[in-house]
């Protein structure tokens, strides 16, 4: 059994990774190398010329944006199987966001030049790439309206379910507060509501989902 035999059950439980077809599933699946990462460790660099996917097997990824100098802001937390990225090789530009581990994490990078690599037996590459950035786009416009519309409690409850892996939400209340834009004072207020209606339980730096229905509930 190959390296890339051992991938594709953890890529497969990507919606977009399944819509390929086999052949350019396991291209890709061969074509990157996979890298384990500590907690904090940079993946990629807002800015970075150097693209290509990024494939999130184990862990979670901090999805940062430098507003300033002094200021980087936190607009996204990726837990599995997320995969993210973007290419310069056609028509794209550098990396639009700081990528790092938040905790202890396993990737599969697949460069712009192993991309080109796939494409020589799999042309159709570029389009399942285009569809990606789409899909990634698409994502962000959502989060953007849901906390326009949304009030303190929905988007502490919405943030919750989409960043957990299974039952889990690994996040400490601090990221959690910048993601949905209320203070950490609100945001505790909030889970220890939602933890004595018994939707979830508190722990260290995360919360454990008791009653994703419940939570869903009150997003709507």
């Amino acid at each position: 059994m190959t390296i890339a035999d051992d991938l594709m059950p953890l890529l497969a439980r990507s919606g977009w990774f399944v819509r390929q077809p086999a052949a350019l599933q396991r291209r890709l699946a061969a074509a990157g190398r996979v890298v384990s990462l500590a907690a904090g460790q940079w993946v990629y660099s807002q800015g970075d010329e150097g693209t290509g996917l990024c494939a999130l097997l184990s862990g979670a990824l901090r999805l940062e944006v430098a507003l300033d100098a002094e200021r980087d802001v936190l607009i996204g937390l990726a837990t599995p199987p997320a995969i993210l990225g973007q290419t310069r090789r056609r028509g794209g530009g550098p990396r639009i966001v700081t990528t790092r581990a938040n905790v202890p994490s396993r990737v599969l990078l697949i460069a712009d030049d192993a991309l080109e690599m796939v494409a020589v037996a799999e042309p159709g590459v570029w389009r399942a790439v285009n569809e990606l950035v789409y899909a990634q786009l698409e994502e962000m416009t959502r989060v953007a309206a849901r906390l326009l519309i949304q009030g303190p409690a929905a988007r502490v409850a919405w943030r919750l379910l989409q960043i957990a892996d299974g039952p889990e939400a690994k996040i400490g209340q601090a990221d959690l507060a910048e993601l949905t834009g209320l203070s950490r004072k609100t945001v505790n207020a909030h889970l220890a509501a939602f933890e004595a209606a018994g939707a979830i339980t508190r722990g260290y730096r995360g919360v454990r989902i008791v009653d994703a229905s419940a939570l869903s509930r009150m997003i709507r």
